[in-house]
Formats: C-alpha cells, structure tokens, sequence
C-alpha cells in the first residue's frame, strides 16, 4: 500500500501560494461574504477485526460535499488499535462510483496511482497511530477542488487474542481562501531493497541527487522548503533519518525518529528546512531483527522503509529504490551492524496538472 503512495505524492496537485494560490473560483461564498475556517468530522467504519485477523484489500469513501475549494490546514485521523496504516487521497465524486463506507478496493477499480491520477494525496497515517494530527503552518495549505470525496485504502492487522471494535473518524479543518499563502507539494521517498539479516542491527540509505534533476528541468537550483514529514517502518524499524547533503558530502539532518510502531512518526518540521545550497536527500532506515530469518520488504510480517513529507516547491518528488527485487549494495559490516547503500531513482512532475 505504501509503495504507490508515492505516486499519490507526485500526482497532488500544487503550487507555492501567493496570488496564484488564491486565485481559484468557488472558494467564495456567492454574495461575497467573508468565509470562515471550517471543521468537519466524518465516521467511517465501523470494524470488527477478529484475533489473527489482516485486511489489505479494503477502501473507505467519504463524500465531502464541498461546493467550492477546501483548503486544507489540518486533518486530525482518530482510529485504535488494529487499524494498522491508511493513505487518504481526495478524488472528484464522478470517480470510481459507489455508495460512500467500506468497499473492496478492486469491485471500483480503485488503485493509489489510479486516484492520484484523478485527484492527489491529503494525509497518510502513521503505523499503528491510534490518533494522529496533520497540521500545517498558518497559511499553508492542500488545496482540495470542489464536488471531492476522500477515499482511503486502509490496512488492518489484530496480533492479538481477543476482537477489536473500532468506529474511526476523520476530521478535515480548512481555511479561507484569502489566508492562503503556501500551496503544498509532495516528497516521497523510499528504499524497498531491504534484507534485514538475522539476529543483527541494520541500516539501509539512499542518496537522490534532486538539484541535478532540478537544472536539468529549470537551469537553476533547487530552493524549496520542506514543512511536514513522516516515517513509516514496522515493529523493527529503530529509527529513519532524513538528511540534506551538500556537494561537498556535508550533511544536516531535516527529519529524524527513533519512535517506536503505535507512536506518531509524522510532524511539522520547524523551523521550516530551506533546500537551497543543498544537492541530495538521503533516506536511512535503522533496523533490528531478532527473527532467525531474512526480513524483506512488505506488510505483516514484512518491514518498510518510508518518508513522506510536504514541501512548497514547484514539482512533486519521489524516488529511491522502487522494486523489492533488488538487492542491497555497497554492504559495511561492522561489529555493531550492517550498513547497506543504494543508487536512486529519481521521480519529478509539476505540481500543477
């Protein structure tokens, strides 16, 4: 579920505010008084999930009703425990048509790419976060165009011995349009060549060279600033770092957690990070496995390696390693740990479609 996520981040549709991100029609009201931030709660739900019990196939629809733009500052998701990861996208109401509640994903023709196709990404949740807030600065916004509604492939997973009963909800708090400064953009990045050696401490990176990308596109570096991220990795994830890399290897960190599954992974980065004079993003994700098997990428039992984040820039970012068939590389033992690095694949489009 998470590996298309990334093309869900690069289809969200963006651009940095100002004028332009106040300048779209139906955000208004009709006899021009002034608008109001609005906060509205949606149930979904409910769910039984019996001990042993996983779901992946399923998707929730929510229809939003919004006759003119939301621009969106903060979504506040509220589930428990069982309710193991979820990807909301906003998609227009003609799409992959049905009744609003919990469908099979496949009876409508539902996939990440095919919604971010048609719409873009609002807010993904944190592994096993039983609560969780998104909030943007003051200003910043995804902008979410009129007649939308939500839909969310989501994951469920009961490890445990007894039934859990959820009645999840998900609130979507906007603001008016003239206190729109910034237009968010997607970065999503992820390193699916893991293999999490047995009884041992591991680390697996990837350096993405996006300044090059950027003059190649534009003849000028790149200057964005990053304003939200977030982890996601499994129950033996020990951490993930995301740092800026100048050409000369020098490094800042812009994001890091060494919180555990069931913790928030994801949170604003303040003081926004400024990209300029910088060349790389590099992902590491830090594992222990305890297991006397091989652990590779995927769900269950599987593990990830993924940083998803929000910035102002003007095209939507992606990469990394991007088929779990390839191996890692560049392998560094240690007596504390193994360290694995990978080349990247970069991924760019405009913000705007």
């Amino acid at each position: 579920m998470v590996r298309v996520a990334l093309v869900c981040m690069l289809a969200a549709c963006s651009a940095e505010g100002g004028d332009d991100a106040a300048s779209d029609d139906g955000g208004g009201d009709a006899d021009g008084m002034v608008e109001q931030p609005t906060s509205t709660t949606y149930d979904f739900g409910p769910y039984e999930i019996a001990p042993g019990e996983e779901v992946e196939d399923d998707c929730v629809q929510i229809t939003l009703g919004n006759a003119g733009f939301l621009y969106v500052n903060a979504v506040e998701l509220t589930t428990g425990p069982g309710f193991h990861h979820s990807n909301w996208l906003h998609v227009p109401e003609t799409t992959f048509e049905g009744p609003d509640g919990t469908f099979k994903c496949a009876d409508r023709g539902f996939t990440e790419p095919g919604g971010a196709a048609v719409g873009g990404v609002i807010f993904a949740q944190s592994t096993q976060s039983p609560h969780e807030v998104q909030q943007f600065p003051a200003g910043v916004i995804v902008k979410v165009p009129p007649k939308s509604k939500l839909v969310a492939p989501i994951h469920l997973l009961n490890g445990g011995d007894t039934t859990i009963s959820l009645a999840p909800t998900i609130k979507i708090s906007s603001i008016p349009r003239a206190d729109v400064t910034t237009q968010l953009a997607g970065i999503s990045f992820q390193n699916q060549s893991l293999e999490l050696p047995a009884g041992r401490a591991s680390s697996f990176s990837v350096e993405c060279d996006i300044d090059s990308y950027n003059r190649n596109i534009t003849g000028e570096g790149i200057s964005f600033n990053i304003y939200y991220a977030l982890a996601h990795y499994h129950d033996l994830g020990t951490g993930l770092t995301l740092e800026a890399v100048k050409g000369d290897g020098t490094a800042t960190t812009i994001y890091t957690t060494d919180s555990e599954v069931g913790d928030n992974l994801g949170g604003p980065i303040e003081p926004k990070f400024n990209m300029t004079g910088y060349e790389k993003l590099r992902l590491t994700c830090d594992f222990f496995n305890p297991r006397a098997e091989v652990v590779s990428w995927g769900n269950g039992d599987g593990e990830m390696c993924v940083f998803l984040a929000f910035s102002d820039s003007e095209y939507n970012w992606g990469g990394g390693v991007l088929d779990h068939r390839v191996a890692p590389q560049n392998p560094v033992d240690t007596a504390d740990k193994i360290s694995y690095s990978n080349p990247c694949t970069l991924i760019a489009a405009p913000s705007e479609h």
